[in-house]
């Protein structure tokens, strides 16, 4: 009695041997060519006739025979996945997580399921933004959302002044240079927000994720390593489409 690995393990060689002699078998029976034969005997007139040799060919592909070729071929592969697919209705193991069950006696083909579901699921949540590891973060709740400490910065102006070079005279006017001063006029309160996470439960968010993983690979591993009960389908229903 096989267990469920290994039917699995079997079950890609037998399918593509299967696919490979259906093709060939179709690709043969278009050939009308080798389905013909042919006797031909010559017989003069009379006695004094010319004599000619005889012709013969024969039928290189037969039907009936190419029929039995593929049926026995076909058995193999119904029988085989047949054993799987039973096999997978039974097929069951707890998801265990920190030695805690999290998920009680999963099918197989549930756990194969989650096992594609959580690489997509890692992928997103490897991906998440996380916070400016150059800035220091609160949770702010009544924005629901992360945000710095506020930080005062001066706000500026630049007001012209006058430098007079020379004074005005009788005869000339004076000599002034205009140059702009930077004075304060104001401050800005700035708070920075962010719907980011921080680094630490982004890594938190993927570890569960990997072990979540790793738990389902176990499962999985001792789902197929259950027995399997030998499932012979394919000569009843070859039999009653060739029969």
């Amino acid at each position: 009695m096989a267990k469920l690995n290994q039917i699995i393990a079997v079950e890609k060689g037998i399918k593509g041997k299967a696919h490979s002699e259906l093709s060939d078998a179709y690709q043969q029976l278009q050939k009308q060519s080798q389905l013909a034969g042919i006797s031909r005997n010559y017989r003069p007139k009379d006695e004094e006739g010319e004599q000619l040799p005889a012709e013969s060919t024969k039928v290189q592909l037969k039907c009936d025979e190419v029929i039995r070729k593929v049926t026995d071929v076909l058995v193999e592969l119904f029988d085989v996945t047949a054993t799987k697919e039973w096999a997978n209705c039974e097929a069951r193991a707890d998801v265990v997580v920190d030695g805690a069950v999290l998920v009680e006696k999963v099918p197989v083909t549930y756990l194969l399921f989650l096992e594609k579901q959580l690489v997509d699921l890692h992928t997103f949540v490897k991906k998440m933004p996380v916070l400016d590891a150059s800035e220091s973060w609160v949770f702010d709740a009544s924005t629901d959302c992360w945000a710095t400490e506020p930080v005062q910065t001066a706000k500026t102006k630049k007001i012209p002044r006058n430098h007079v070079k020379a004074e005005a005279t009788e005869k000339h006017p004076a000599q002034v240079d205009v140059y702009y001063e930077d004075v304060m006029v104001g401050t800005w309160r700035t708070v920075k927000f962010s719907g980011a996470l921080p680094a630490q439960r982004v890594n938190e968010l993927t570890a569960r994720v990997e072990k979540l993983q790793q738990a389902v690979k176990f499962a999985r591993e001792e789902a197929n390593n259950c027995k399997t009960e030998d499932r012979k389908i394919g000569r009843k229903v070859l039999g009653y489409l060739f029969g």
